[in-house]
């Protein structure tokens, strides 16, 4: 692999970095939410959708970093 895409390569995993960052601050935002809700409303829908909603935040984030990693292998 030459130089050009190289670069091009570390852009995109700084890129992946960045989003994964903001994809974490989201899921922390909801997992406030969720973590806040009444005791009564912890068998509720919304709690439920916000339980199912922290746990596709996360599996995003992985993705994401297994990307990120494959991204770096690739430009070894």
């Amino acid at each position: 692999m030459n130089k050009e895409r190289r670069k091009s390569l570390k852009e995109i995993q700084n890129e992946l970095e960045i989003l994964a960052q903001n994809l974490e601050d989201l899921k922390e935002e909801e997992e406030e939410y969720r973590d806040n809700m009444p005791e009564n409303l912890q068998e509720s829908e919304r709690y439920q959708r916000a339980e199912e909603v922290c746990d596709l935040l996360q599996s995003a984030l992985d993705n994401l970093e297994e990307a990120s990693q494959n991204i770096e292998e690739a430009a070894e």
